[in-house]
């Protein structure tokens, strides 16, 4: 969640320079890279690993 809404407002701020149209060609190019395979198996194996990491300090 907290990078989508890092995209989304990089995407505004670089939009909001550009104009609507390329602000909202940002958002789609962002969102179809958030949303591809690689990325997700990628940013679940990140997750995973950052869990394991961190999670042994609270036990």
């Amino acid at each position: 969640m907290k990078k989508f809404l890092l995209g989304v407002g990089l995407g505004y701020v670089l939009g909001t320079k550009a104009g609507r149209g390329r602000y909202e060609q940002i958002v789609r190019t962002y969102r179809k890279l958030a949303d591809h395979p690689m990325v997700q198996g990628a940013a679940g194996v990140a997750r995973a690993k950052l869990g394991e990491r961190f999670g042994h300090r609270n036990g």
